[in-house]
């Protein structure tokens, strides 16, 4: 038993330097091809990417003891220094991620260690605090934040505690709705097996087909049918995890006013204070039904006034999204629509599941009508659904064609959206301007909540020097202007290391003194994780 939104099973191992499934990588659409010069100028065709076996890698600091040490916990074919396990565990899934991982140098763990149960995780954290070795927790390996570059901080060697082998179904509760599910199991292997029962997550962040329940727990993702599910966070209900100084087992019921919720203090924690190795997690009725509407509107500003107007009266969509007119264009231009892409306004989708559908879509048509809106059938949103999960393989293609993209997100008040949204886009612009790059943005909300939305934008640009560098520059003066504009520095991609610098202009220097206490409490040798969420103290 299956659910739509994704596959039975989780797709075959990543590309290694690329995304998701080798066999599915695609060439540029002819529009698309047609469109790019038009759009960002001549572009220079990059250097062929490097192969796995030309990668070169320093070599492994582990030693023999260390080894061993470790082979006494998972046993020994569980551990492993050879070059392509050290390579596939290098990073994550960011643009510059990928970009370095087509030169011959690359930064590596010194080791890769795979455990089965909280207790050889618990067991191995002891290991590297007793010799010195810094862990790096991973799951998918989808993070687009630096969370996961291997990192040794004052340790002699760091390894990567791939949690895989921790996966499954443990335990489902029909009669409350819940269910326990190991930190490993992939997205489409945990709805597959909540699927035999009857149930489903729902939860499908653009990573689904590969990030892991642990991962979306540690980074609080937030997926595509949030409107109707929620945050990930939100169906958190109970959290088992290994710390280097002892392990933490809360939820014990549905609400508590025991102190503070210490739930809170995992979920958004990146393996920086411990390793999640057990979710619990709400669950409901796999849904009998699905409707699709797409709407179009004059512009963005009036498809966002119908959004706020919808996430205010309740009751909605289980999914709603908006896309700016220039993320319309492009869209069209993927499925070969050019005259259609030329014209202007901005496009939603809806996506209703479970009872009352009806009710709940004529409702919404009046709110979004009220607006501007005009229905424009289902075709658009069922496309939109269909090809979901594939869009980062359309950045592979853009990359080998010598195109940089990458992503990035925000959030903020409803009132203060088109401000925030405005900030962004000049900065981006104005950033690759300085660097003597066309560049093409656009932008869509893809969560909303009663009192503001998320803002995620693409950037396309034509860069002739160092992608790299140019585009830490431009990053940098991003993140200026969220935190100058009152937005957040990430929505639902986390912290990780790229944004970590910036952690204190929102949350304040009273906030991460916090945050530093629960990690000198919890890891104290400071083996989890080096550089991770938390900035770096003046003087380190």
């Amino acid at each position: 038993m299956t659910h739509g939104n994704g596959s039975a099973a989780a797709d075959s191992e990543m590309r290694w330097n690329g995304w998701g499934d080798p066999t599915k990588a695609k060439d540029l659409p002819l529009a698309v091809r047609t469109l790019l010069p038009l759009l960002l100028g001549r572009i220079r065709k990059p250097h062929p990417a490097v192969r796995l076996g030309e990668v070169q890698l320093a070599p492994s600091a582990l030693d023999g003891g260390d080894v061993e040490a470790l082979a006494a916990i998972v046993g020994a074919k569980h551990v492993s220094t050879d070059h392509e396990a050290r390579v596939r565990h290098s990073g994550g899934r960011s643009t510059p991620d990928l970009l370095r991982l087509r030169e011959p140098r690359q930064p590596a763990p010194d080791g890769v260690v795979r455990p089965r149960t909280h207790e050889e995780v618990s067991a191995c954290l002891r290991v590297a605090v007793d010799r010195g070795i810094a862990v790096i927790p991973f799951g998918g390996g989808t993070s687009v934040v630096g969370a996961l570059d291997p990192e040794r901080g004052s340790h002699h060697a760091v390894v990567s505690l791939d949690l895989r082998r921790l996966a499954g179904l443990l335990r489902i509760d029909d009669i409350s709705g819940e269910a326990v599910i190991a930190a490993g199991t992939a997205g489409p292997d945990a709805e597959a097996q909540l699927a035999v029962h009857g149930y489903e997550l729902g939860h499908y962040p653009q990573s689904f087909r590969y990030a892991t329940i642990g991962g979306f727990a540690a980074a609080r993702s937030s997926g595509q049918n949030s409107a109707g599910n929620g945050r990930f966070d939100a169906m958190v209900t109970g959290i088992r995890v290994a710390t280097p100084t002892g392990d933490v087992e809360l939820g014990r019921s549905p609400g508590s006013a025991v102190g503070p919720d210490l739930i809170r203090v995992f979920l958004g924690s990146e393996g920086a204070f411990g390793v999640i190795t057990e979710v619990r997690v709400r669950v409901h009725p796999i849904p009998r039904e699905r409707v699709f509407e797409s709407w179009t509107f004059p512009d963005f500003a009036s498809g966002a006034e119908g959004l706020r107007r919808v996430a205010q009266d309740g009751g909605g969509p289980t999914v709603i999204r908006l896309s700016d007119e220039s993320e319309t264009a492009v869209g069209l231009a993927q499925v070969g629509r050019i005259g259609k892409a030329l014209a202007k306004g901005a496009s939603a989708v809806t996506v209703y599941e479970g009872e009352r559908i009806a009710e709940r879509r004529t409702r919404v048509s009046e709110l979004l009508r009220a607006a501007g809106g005009r229905s424009a059938g289902e075709g658009a949103s069922e496309e939109w659904l269909a090809g979901r999960f594939d869009g980062p393989y359309l950045r592979d293609s853009l990359l080998d064609a010598g195109v940089f993209c990458e992503t990035l997100e925000t959030a903020t008040t409803w009132s203060n959206l088109a401000a925030l949204k405005v900030a962004v886009e000049s900065s981006l612009r104005d950033g690759f301007t300085a660097a003597g790059a066309r560049s093409y943005v656009m932008c869509h909300v893809s969560h909303v909540y009663p009192t503001g939305a998320s803002l995620y934008f693409t950037v396309l640009a034509g860069i002739r020097t160092d992608p790299l560098a140019v585009w830490s520059r431009v990053k940098a003066g991003v993140n200026d202007a969220i935190i100058a504009s009152e937005g957040t520095i990430s929505h639902h991609h986390a912290v990780g290391r790229d944004h970590a610098p910036w952690l204190e202009s929102e949350i304040g220097t009273t906030g991460v003194r916090i945050l530093r206490a629960i990690k000198r409490e919890l890891d104290p040798a400071g083996v989890l994780n080096p550089g991770a969420l938390i900035p770096a103290e003046r003087g380190d």
